[in-house]
C-alpha cells in the first residue's frame, strides 16, 4: 500500500494530534462548509444512486481511507468504534441540515444555486487530484457563500415549520452510507494497509467526484461516479501484497521518539524518509492547510 501524503488529513494533522478527532474533522467537513447541503438541495439525493455517490465520494472518499489507514492505531475492533463514534454526530447532523433545507430552499433561486453546486464539488475533485490545481481555485466554502448571495431571492421566502421527512430520511441514509463504508474499510483495516494503493483510490476518487456535478446539471452521467469508483477499487486493490508502504515523515515523527534511529544495515533512515517524501505528489497547499478549510 503506498500511504498517500492525503491533501485533507496533512493539512489537518498540525492542529490535530489524535486521530479521532482528524476523523471527526474529516468526515464532518461536507457538513461545516456547506458541500452536503448545496448537495442536498441541489437534489443530488432524489435517487438512490445519488444517496450511494454522496455517501460514498463526499463522506467516504479517499481522505477518510487515508485517515484510517495511515494515522489511527489500536485494533480493527476499536478503529470500528472510533468510527461509530464520529458517525452518530454525522448522522444527527445531517438530519438537522436536510431539515433546515425547505426553509433554505425558499430564500433561493434553485436553478442557479444548482449551477454553484456543481461547480463546488467539481472544485473539490481538482483539489484532491493535485495540490497544485488546488492553489489556484477558492476554497469550497466560498464557493458555497458566492452561490447563497448570487442565487438570493427572498420574495418568496417562508418559515417551513414541518421538514420533508422523505428529504431528512434521504440525508440520514447518505450519511449512514459512508459512515458504513469508514466502518467496513476500518475492520478490514490490516489486510487493506498490505493490499490497496491509496494513491490509486485518492485520483480515481477524484475522478468519480468529477463526475457527480455532471449528473447534478442533468447530464446523462447518472450512475457513472458508482462505477468510476468501483473500477478504482479494482485497480488500487493488489492481491498480491507486493505495494509497498511509504510513511510519511511527520507521522514517522510523532511515531519515533529518536530522531537517528539506525537501520538494520547501520545506515540512517533521515535520508530514506526525505526521498519517499518528494516521491509522492504532495497534495496540500503551500500554506499547509487544507484547501476546504
Amino acid at each position: 500500500m503506498t500511504t498517500s501524503r492525503e491533501q485533507i488529513a496533512l493539512g489537518l494533522e498540525e492542529r490535530l494530534s489524535d486521530a479521532t478527532k482528524l476523523l471527526a474533522t474529516i468526515m464532518c467537513l461536507p457538513l461545516v462548509d456547506g458541500i452536503f447541503p448545496a448537495l442536498v438541495l441541489a437534489g443530488a439525493l432524489d435517487t438512490t444512486a445519488g444517496i450511494l455517490q454522496v455517501g460514498l465520494l463526499v463522506f467516504g472518499g479517499s481522505a477518510t481511507v487515508a485517515v484510517i489507514l495511515a494515522e489511527m492505531d489500536g485494533t480493527p475492533r476499536e478503529q470500528a468504534r472510533t468510527v461509530l463514534l464520529v458517525g452518530a454526530v454525522l448522522l444527527v447532523v445531517a438530519a438537522v441540515e436536510a431539515a433546515l433545507a425547505p426553509t433554505i430552499q425558499s430564500l433561493l433561486n434553485l436553478e442557479l444555486f444548482e449551477r454553484f453546486a456543481a461547480l463546488v464539488i467539481a472544485a473539490v475533485a481538482a483539489q484532491t487530484a493535485s495540490a497544485r490545481i488546488g492553489e489556484y481555485l477558492p476554497r469550497p466554502a466560498v464557493i458555497v457563500g458566492l452561490g447563497l448571495i448570487g442565487s438570493l431571492d427572498p420574495a418568496g421566502a417562508e418559515l417551513v415549520l414541518v421538514p420533508d421527512a422523505a428529504l431528512v430520511l434521504r440525508a440520514v441514509a447518505s450519511a449512514g452510507v459512508g459512515v458504513g463504508f469508514a466502518f467496513l474499510v476500518a475492520l478490514l483495516a490490516p489486510t487493506l494497509r498490505e493490499h490497496v494503493d491509496i494513491d490509486r483510490f485518492r485520483f480515481g476518487s477524484a475522478v468519480a467526484l468529477g463526475l457527480l456535478p455532471l449528473s447534478l446539471l442533468g447530464m446523462p452521467f447518472g450512475r457513472a461516479p458508482l462505477a468510476v469508483l468501483a473500477v478504482t477499487a479494482l485497480f488500487a486493490f493488489d492481491p498480491s501484497g507486493t505495494a509497498t508502504v511509504r510513511e510519511d515523515s511527520t507521522h514517522a515523527r510523532h511515531r519515533d521518539s529518536a530522531p537517528d534511529r539506525a537501520l538494520p544495515d547501520g545506515g540512517q533512515d533521515a535520508e530514506d524518509s526525505d526521498e519517499a517524501a518528494q516521491s509522492v505528489d504532495a497534495p496540500i497547499s503551500a500554506e499547509g492547510r487544507a484547501p476546504w478549510l
